[in-house]
């Protein structure tokens, strides 16, 4: 898949994926005899996870050193499970002051529920 295909399809700009590539959050895309980047299956895995890891706050150093050690293969795994524990920690943590967040608006909401009925 060329890069423009592979930006329509998971809404990212060519610039991003190509520095998504260039930092490492990505492996190496493989290039055609000509030069230009053909987005395999194993690309594409990495970019959807790469998005939903960043869409849930995952920190871009974390992504990062984590592809860098699935590159490296065996001998890594410890650290790559100790890296996701360690963002799921983070990810929970912000999904507990969302809730409490989401809790207080439903409780302001309610508020305004009772006022606007007793009018």
């Amino acid at each position: 898949m060329t890069i423009a295909e592979t930006s329509k399809k998971y809404g990212l700009t060519a610039d991003t994926l190509r520095y998504y590539e260039r930092i490492g959050l990505i492996p190496p895309v493989p290039r055609t005899k000509g030069g230009v980047r053909n987005y395999d299956d194993a690309s594409c895995g990495w970019i959807e996870l790469v998005r939903c890891m960043r869409s849930a706050g995952v920190q871009i150093e974390a992504l990062i050193e984590y592809g860098a050690l699935c590159r490296q293969g065996e001998g890594t795994e410890e650290r790559r499970k100790e890296i996701l524990l360690e963002q799921r920690a983070l990810l929970l943590g912000r999904m507990e002051k969302m809730q409490r967040s989401l809790d207080r608006l439903d409780y302001k909401i309610a508020n305004y529920d009772q006022i606007l009925r007793g009018k």
